[in-house]
């Protein structure tokens, strides 16, 4: 469905919203959760509310081109200040609340940035401590207003907002003034990509780039005023910025913001959503949580969960083939469907249309178990220098295990290598401030990926793995680790999973498991243990992991599969350095930091 109007700038996107869409509107904007209970936000608050702030900006001093940053959870003061800074003709640059304060403070510094927003006191404390050594930093405003300071150039949100009606009496134009300056080619946002490897990157964004990603969106996938869509991937991050918030607001969705990850299961039964942006990290979740209650259940219930499972996958293949579904499989379906698939939906509030996931590849065995059981996951593709759609999977066009077909406007071509290259108005005008990367990166308007990929017959897009992360085994074999990874992941004992193999004799896996369903094990054998470090030790433990990976690596070549593993003790954390914020594992840094473990696998096997 096409957006609610056309618009070249995101301050167009917001005038048009507030000043002609969403006048007089009932329907919400956005809802957040105050007390414990939802609340809603109408378009003319966020109207008032952007004013007031931006306008406040501008009296300390914000003028056009000038960086803002912002470091806060996603809540709808994230928005009011985006479309504030950007409505002033400045740029801003979000970071991840994950970041510490050496983080913060080289992009304070690289970026140039002149103020920063943050959420609370625990924000405000990491900018504090840095504050001394950013020397464009003029102000920091906390968003919290109980979280103050005494310090000189420390504001809360409500005093800036105070500021503004002050400063709009004087100045009545100001912010329309600047919100219709605004160009396609200005710079709206330069994000930080953490990458797995080096200093952060800043990606120059323009109002182009990202508006021609929005527009693409609209041509791909069909939604309008009637749905909801639940945020809770990070707005720092550009897919739940350009998808959950850009994309959602210009087809007159309402945006609903959920508590937190850990919260996200009770609110989608609260708020019942019809769209949702996810990672296959939560899609994991759900299916390793069905999983185990499944198992707990009589042996009767099992066996009804597993023929219902069975029967929803053939009438998904049915519904998609010319024959069509026949009677009996549908009458099957319609029992299942009772019996197990409305249980499960209602799970997830019960109206999902669908779900849209990026960030990482979606394991194929994933998308065919949730669509037996009614819920469409479509996945795409794309980076944040490339706004970041490249491409997507439609409702009425999809096919597990690849990323869909290419989105409207961008061309995309296959190395000789294999890289995935892409061209387009969506593509970054650069890194900011760092020419070497962005010639490396940028060639004659190509975007060079850096992920290995193949189109199939049908123009759908595969992604093998990231040309980084290919390696090559002494024995002159190329391994791609990602989909051999993926494939484990789907073991109910196995919580995180890196392959090792590179320059190597055979390959061997560094695995966290998933200790809850280690304990069960343990528990239901009778297997006595104090800790967990203990349990990952023991010689039962190690035999139930070994016979899991000879079960599902079968049916790979001799060269790809695991001859030894080593089971750790703790998940892989940002906090800890090994992921990235986006939880993407930092392969360099898992190997130095367990570069023993690794070699005590390859001891007295290889010359």
């Amino acid at each position: 469905m096409p957006a609610i109007k056309d618009f070249k700038t995101i301050p167009e996107l917001f005038y048009f919203l507030t000043n002609e869409y969403g006048k007089n509107k009932t329907r919400p904007v956005f809802m957040h959760k105050v007390n414990g209970k939802y609340e809603n936000i109408l378009y003319d608050e966020l109207k008032i509310e952007t004013e007031n702030f931006a306008n406040g900006l501008a009296s300390l001093g914000v003028k056009r081109d000038n960086k803002v940053a912002i470091i806060s959870e996603n809540r709808p003061e994230w928005v009011y200040t985006d479309f504030a800074i950007l409505g002033l003709g400045a740029v801003d640059v979000p970071l991840y609340p994950i970041s510490t304060s050496d983080t913060v403070e080289f992009i304070l510094n690289n970026s140039e940035s002149v103020g920063i927003v943050v959420s609370n006191k625990f924000q405000l404390n990491k900018v504090i401590k840095i504050k001394n050594n950013c020397k464009n930093l003029k102000f920091i405003i906390v968003l919290n207003d109980e979280d103050t300071s005494s310090l000189d150039g420390v504001y809360t949100y409500k005093q800036v907002c105070e500021k503004g009606k002050t400063f709009v009496k004087e100045n009545p134009k100001h912010f329309y003034d600047n919100v219709f300056l605004c160009k396609e080619n200005d710079v709206a946002t330069i994000i930080y990509t953490s990458g797995t490897t080096g200093e952060p990157k800043g990606v120059i964004l323009t109002h182009k780039n990202i508006v021609s990603n929005i527009f693409a969106a609209h041509a791909s996938i069909d939604f309008g005023d009637s749905d909801l869509f639940l945020s809770f991937l990070p707005l720092c991050h550009i897919f739940e910025r350009m998808a959950g918030y850009y994309t959602a607001l210009s087809g007159g969705c309402t945006v609903a913001y959920a508590e937190s990850i850990e919260k996200i299961a009770q609110n989608m039964e609260e708020l019942k959503p019809t769209i949702i942006t996810a990672v296959p990290r939560l899609f994991e979740r759900i299916y390793t949580k069905i999983k185990r209650n499944v198992e707990n259940q009589p042996e009767k219930k099992q066996k009804i969960f597993n023929w219902a499972i069975e029967t929803g996958k053939e009438f998904a293949i049915a519904k998609k083939s010319q024959n069509g579904v026949p009677i009996g499989l549908s009458l099957k379906h319609k029992l299942a469907d009772k019996l197990v698939f409305k249980k499960l939906r209602e799970k997830t509030g019960g109206r999902i249309r669908f779900f849209v996931s990026g960030g990482a590849p979606l394991s194929r065995d994933l998308g065919l178990f949730f669509e037996a059981v009614g819920i469409q996951i479509l996945e795409g593709y794309g980076l944040t220098e490339s706004s970041p759609l490249i491409s997507v999977n439609r409702v009425n066009d999809y096919k597990f295990g690849t990323v869909g077909k290419v989105v409207a406007g961008v061309e995309v071509k296959i190395a000789q290598d294999g890289e995935i290259l892409a061209y387009g108005p969506n593509i970054m005008q650069g890194y900011y401030k760092n020419k070497k990367e962005t010639d490396a990166t940028i060639k004659n308007g190509w975007l060079h990926t850096g992920d290995i990929g193949v189109f199939d017959a049908e123009g759908f897009l595969l992604i093998t793995d990231r040309k980084k992360h290919l390696f090559k085994t002494s024995g002159g074999k190329y391994v791609a680790p990602s989909p051999i990874e993926n494939m484990f992941l789907a073991s109910k004992y196995i919580e995180q999973f890196v392959l090792i193999g590179d320059r190597r004799m055979f390959l061997t896996a560094l695995i966290v498991p998933d200790f809850e369903a280690l304990k069960e094990y343990a528990d239901a054998n009778r297997i006595q243990y104090d800790s967990v470090e203990e349990l990952v030790k023991m010689k039962q433990i190690n035999e139930l992991l070994d016979k899991e990976l000879g079960v599902f690596q079968k049916n790979l070549a001799n060269f790809e599969r695991v001859r030894k593993f080593t089971l750790l003790e703790k998940p892989f954390s940002v906090e800890d350095g090994e992921l990235t914020p986006k939880l993407s594992v930092k392969r360099k840094v898992v190997e130095e930091r367990y570069g023993d473990l690794i070699e005590d696998m390859y001891k007295g096997l290889e010359s």
